[in-house]
Order: structure tokens, then sequence, then C-alpha cells
């Protein structure tokens, strides 16, 4: 069973957050960069920083999509080695 907000028959974007920790960021973060610019057109704000301590980064997006887009976007970065990923999207379009 889909789940989401419809308009007829075509799913609702919403508003919401993706948080990914990026590990040994000098291997990974290519990557993530890369396939973030491939969905571009789903986020509407990016914020990263660097944290030398740990030797990892902490990316927080903004994003405008539906829960299949959003479901895809975060599926292909959580299957990247090295990065971890949450998301949220807001209950109402």
């Amino acid at each position: 069973m889909q789940r989401g907000v419809f308009i007829g028959e075509k799913m609702e974007k919403r508003l919401g957050f993706v948080g990914i920790i990026i590990e040994e960021r000098d291997h990974h973060a290519a990557a993530v960069n890369e396939l973030l610019g491939a969905y571009g057109d789903l986020i509407v704000a990016r914020m990263g920083l660097p944290y030398e301590k740990r030797a990892c980064s902490a990316l927080t997006l903004i994003v405008d999509a539906t829960t299949d887009e959003l479901g895809v976007l975060t599926g292909k970065l959580g299957a990247l080695p090295g990065v971890s990923v949450k998301s949220m999207l807001s209950k109402k379009g």
C-alpha cells in the first residue's frame, strides 16, 4: 500500500528534511555530491559541515518531494559506503 498525500491520481510533494552523516569523508563525499547533484530538483536548501576531529561530515537537506521521490533518494544515499541517512516529510503538503 502506498502512503502519502494524494491529489486526484497524483502524489503531492511535501516539505521535509534529510540528515546525512558521511564517515571517512575524504573517500565517500564525492559519491554523495554526485548523487545529490542528480536529485537537485528536489533540494530546496543544503548545509554541510566537515567535522575534522572525526573525519566525517554532517549534511542537512531541505527537500520538496513526494514520499516515493524521497524514498529513492534516501535509499540510494543509504546504500553508499560510509553514509548514514534519516529523513522526514511534513504531514501536509
